[in-house]
C-alpha cells in the first residue's frame, strides 16, 4: 500500500508538475508571442520608414541629376559662346591688321605726296629766286647805265 501510495502521490505530483509545466508553457509562448508580434510591427514601422528615406534620397538624387543636366547645358553654352567670341577676336584681330596696313599705305602714300609737294615747291621757290636774281640784275644793270 505504501507503494501504492508513493506511486500514487509520484503520478499526482507528475500531473502538477506537468500542469504547472503547460501553464508555464503557455505564459512563455503567450509572451514570446507578443515579442514577436512586437518585433513584426517595429520591422514594418522601420520598413516603412527606411522605404520612405529611400524615396526621399531618390528624389534628392533626382534632383541633383537634373541640376547636373542644367549645368552641363549651361556650361556647353558657356563654352559655345567663347568660341563665338575666340572667332570674334580672331575676326577683328584680321580687320585691325587689314585697316593698320590700310593706313600705314595710306601714310605712306600721303608722305610721299607731301615729299613731291615740298620738292615742287622748292623747285618752285629756287625759279623764283633766280628771277629774282636776274630782275635784281637787270635792276642793277639798269642803275649802272644811267
Amino acid at each position: 500500500m505504501l507503494e501504492r501510495a508513493k506511486g500514487l502521490v509520484k503520478k499526482v505530483t507528475l500531473e502538477v508538475v506537468y500542469e504547472v509545466v503547460d501553464e508555464r508553457t503557455k505564459e512563455i509562448l503567450e509572451v514570446i508571442k507578443k515579442i514577436e508580434e512586437r518585433q513584426e510591427e517595429d520591422f514594418r514601422y522601420l520598413n516603412q520608414k527606411i522605404d520612405t528615406q529611400i524615396g526621399q534620397v531618390r528624389n534628392e538624387m533626382g534632383q541633383l541629376r537634373q541640376e547636373i543636366g542644367q549645368l552641363r547645358q549651361e556650361i556647353g553654352q558657356l563654352r559655345n559662346e567663347m568660341g563665338q567670341i575666340r572667332q570674334e577676336m580672331t575676326q577683328m584681330r584680321e580687320e585691325f591688321k587689314s585697316e593698320i596696313h590700310r593706313l600705314d599705305e595710306k601714310i605712306d602714300r600721303m608722305n610721299q605726296e607731301f615729299k613731291s609737294e615740298v620738292q615742287r615747291l622748292d623747285e618752285k621757290i629756287d625759279r623764283m629766286n633766280q628771277r629774282i636774281d636776274t630782275v635784281i640784275q637787270m635792276l642793277s644793270e639798269i642803275l649802272r647805265s644811267k
